[in-house]
């Protein structure tokens, strides 16, 4: 499979970024969508790529209908909207939930006294990125449905914003009204965009190559065989695969958005230094940034205009006083967001926990407790904002956000608890410095290689909490700006982890 890591992809993309800006622009877009499928082909999908396509000519006929009909026949537009909204719904879970549901069947059926399973598992398989382009699709169709976009007349145009290969990789999810005409668009050769967006790619190439392929050694080693180790290995590993899966997810975006912009197509940013947040929810709002905003436009605020949840808002509003009923309401509203958050995440009950409920657990929590927080803050007489503070609530969300990823990571909820278990069991700080995390995978050069670069990217983290770090480089001299860059495209090129006999590993996000 030709992953964008790979030497034979910069290959793909340094031809077909010649020739883009060397063909006439109005042509442009006609070519992205011919790279976008040879791309598919030649990432082994094959046969697959008829998914993406099935699924862009359901939205496609179904938005052709909706603009037919007239705003007054509500019933039968509600009703184009709904099977258009149950085909890619359908694709989605027959591909990638059939066997959730099944598992979950025989789960059930075992606590019950069965000893056998009642339904055998299917294996089919799945297409590149199908979670991203169905959720992209689907909110074009609701905008369309709801008037904020306008049906895409032409039906190799809304292909393209489908299937633009960069974006089936790992995302981010699109809105069709705010960026799908840049695909369209005609874009000249722009020197300084061109570079920016190549910067941007040796950055992710680090942090993928550089710092989340070193950590997934000692990652893979404890969650490997958990049953070796214990106490602060545990921990040590839960934290290293807490940087991992940033570095990966984040390094992939910075790739695909450099890709991009060297195209000249801005997409929407995923990340913002999320490691600096002071509670869960605003972590989730630092964190896989696309995807929250479309559950919050397409699943949380119609959830709490519906008539169902309006009815339990003044319920409880009558039981439980003004406040706290609208509080539990939107708590409520909450569980169903977390629930698909984390059904979308994978069809496996450890995706659910670690990437969904445990998460709306702790927002619940968050705002149950704030009031009692903030009183304890006001009689210690510390300020909510200062440095101890702010200090501890970075690190209480990091630990929590950890244990959600330990249920992402572990091969099972099983196993997450017998890790959760065994972190508390012989718990031993001394293996911090007396060499036995060398044992884990990464003899002492290449822990101080991970060390070094985890010391460069929360530095420029840091920075980026001020603004733009490349607009702040472009501000510097020549020579320096030069020198820059080229020591970080070394460094990806004497450091990272690829080469013959090594390859490197799919992005994590990319199995969804």
């Amino acid at each position: 499979m030709m992953g964008i890591t790979s030497f034979y992809f910069l290959c793909f993309f340094a031809v077909m970024l010649i020739l883009y800006y060397s063909i006439p622009r109005k042509f442009q877009w006609g070519f992205l969508l011919l790279c976008s499928v040879s791309y598919c082909l030649l990432a082994g999908q094959g046969v697959l790529v008829l998914y993406p396509v099935c699924s862009v000519a359901a939205c496609y006929t179904g938005t052709g209908l909706l603009a037919k009909t007239p705003v007054q026949e509500e019933k039968r537009r509600r009703g184009i909207l709904l099977v258009t909204i149950f085909v890619n719904i359908g694709i989605l879970f027959a591909l990638k939930y059939v066997n959730f549901l099944i598992n979950t069947v025989n789960g059930a059926a075992h606590l019950f006294g069965t000893s056998e399973n009642l339904f055998s598992g299917v294996n089919f398989p799945v297409p590149l990125g199908i979670s991203f382009y169905t959720f992209s699709l689907l909110g074009y169709v609701i905008d369309v449905y709801y008037g904020l976009a306008e049906h895409q007349k032409n039906g190799f145009k809304l292909a393209l914003y489908g299937l633009y290969f960069p974006n089936l990789v790992s995302g981010p999810i699109l809105k069709y009204r705010e960026h799908a005409e840049q695909f369209f668009a005609p874009h000249a050769f722009d020197y300084r965009q061109v570079t920016r967006g190549l910067q941007r790619m040796v950055w992710g190439f680090f942090k993928k190559l550089v710092i989340a392929e070193r950590l997934g050694i000692l990652v893979n080693t404890v969650y490997g065989s958990y049953e070796t180790y214990s106490g602060a290995y545990i921990w040590v590993a839960t934290a290293a695969y807490a940087f991992q899966l940033y570095t990966d997810f984040s390094g992939c975006m910075d790739i695909v958005l450099g890709m991009s912009e060297s195209l000249g197509i801005l997409l929407p940013e995923n990340f913002q230094t999320p490691f600096f947040s002071k509670s869960v929810a605003e972590y989730w709002r630092r964190w896989h940034i696309t995807l929250g905003v479309w559950m919050k436009d397409y699943v949380f605020y119609p959830l709490l205009r519906s008539k169902l949840f309006t009815d339990i808002n003044r319920k409880l509003k009558e039981k439980c006083g003004k406040k706290r009923g609208k509080q539990l309401a939107t708590f409520a509203a909450l569980f169903v967001l977390w629930l698909t958050v984390g059904i979308w995440h994978g069809g496996d009950w450890k995706f659910v926990i670690g990437s969904g409920l445990l998460h709306w657990c702790y927002i619940v929590l968050e705002g149950l407790l704030a009031p009692g927080f903030a009183r304890l803050l006001a009689r210690l007489h510390l300020p909510a904002e200062g440095r101890f503070v702010t200090g501890f609530r970075i690190l209480r969300t990091f630990f929590l956000v950890c244990i959600g990823d330990l249920f992402f990571r572990a091969s099972s909820v099983g196993d997450a608890f017998s890790m959760l278990a065994g972190a508390v069991r012989h718990f031993d700080l001394g293996i911090l410095w007396d060499g036995s995390l060398l044992t884990l995978g990464l003899d002492g050069i290449e822990m101080a290689i991970a060390a070094l670069s985890l010391l460069c990217l929360w530095a420029v983290s840091l920075l980026q909490r001020k603004g733009s770090v490349r607009d702040g480089i472009a501000k510097k001299p020549l020579p320096f700006r030069w020198i820059l860059w080229y020591v970080l495209l070394f460094a990806v090129i004497l450091f990272g982890c690829y080469g013959p006999g090594y390859s490197a590993t799919e992005f994590i996000y990319q199995g969804f």
